[in-house]
């Protein structure tokens, strides 16, 4: 016969087992739900990275068609039709490197960019540097979520601005093959171009990847910063988006004072 403890000791163990068995089907759940939001969360992560390296919305993609000005988003606007003003005339040395040199208002910013594989982006830069073209404007775009990155290059300071002219996609397949998901990673420490999303509309617009970054490989790569370049923009991304977004103007304030390119 069972006796009163013992019957209390089994129907106590038997609660207890009945609890365990709860909580892990409560955790099973957890972990379902957990996937189910990544999986959403990633393919929003894509869409939104290839929105953010374009230049712009449809309206800007409609003004930069006209003005033949590309707007950037890494998630850099112009449409793919072409500017009427031509790219400049090629006067680097096609077989050297070279270091484009910022000064910002958060510490000095250089990444060396090899003109043999990105001789049309180098020479663009290096005119629009010789020009002034960058001097007095900010970097506009900080992205924290999905990529990381530092948009800047656009005159007009709101992601619509270029020089009046696009150049060819340049170096595409440097990163690498891409993946089912259709993206490459772009390492911490690459700058690439922003573009419209289409092929061959860079301009001025460019960004600065400070943490490993998932994007499709349309982006022409074509600069490496130096370390302590590279953690002068984290700091920038560590301290975050105005308002706590994860997308739009960062908190510090980025603003080119000089910029210069010279034979690295």
């Amino acid at each position: 016969m069972v006796s009163s403890d013992q019957r209390r000791r089994q129907l106590a163990r038997e609660k207890f087992e009945r609890q365990q068995q709860r909580r892990e089907e409560a955790r099973r759940r957890t972990r379902r739900l957990t996937v189910v939001i990544a999986s959403a969360l990633a393919v929003v992560a894509v869409v939104g990275v290839t929105a953010f390296v374009s230049l712009g919305d449809d309206k800007d993609k409609n003004d930069a068609a006209s003005s033949t000005s590309p707007s950037p988003s890494p998630s850099p606007s112009p449409s793919a039709s072409k500017s009427s003003a031509p790219e400049p005339a090629m006067k680097i040395d096609k077989k050297s490197k070279y270091t484009m040199s910022l000064k910002t208002s958060q510490g000095d910013i250089a990444f060396t960019m090899d003109a043999a594989k990105t001789p049309h982006t180098t020479n663009s830069f290096k005119s629009l540097a010789d020009k002034g073209f960058f001097d007095g404007t900010k970097c506009h775009r900080l992205t924290t979520q999905g990529i990381f990155v530092l948009q800047c290059g656009d005159p007009k300071g709101d992601g619509t601005g270029g020089p009046g002219y696009t150049i060819p996609d340049e170096n595409l397949t440097a990163l690498g093959k891409a993946g089912k998901d259709g993206t490459v990673t772009y390492p911490a420490g690459t700058v690439a171009m922003a573009n419209t999303g289409q092929a061959h509309t860079g301009g001025s617009q460019f960004f600065l990847v400070y943490k490993d970054s998932k994007l499709p490989p349309s982006y022409t790569p074509f600069g490496t910063m130096d370390a302590s370049s590279l953690k002068a923009v984290k700091a920038v991304g560590t301290a975050g988006v105005t308002g706590g977004a994860a997308d739009g103007a960062p908190k510090k304030a980025v603003t080119i004072s000089k910029a210069a390119v010279d034979k690295a």
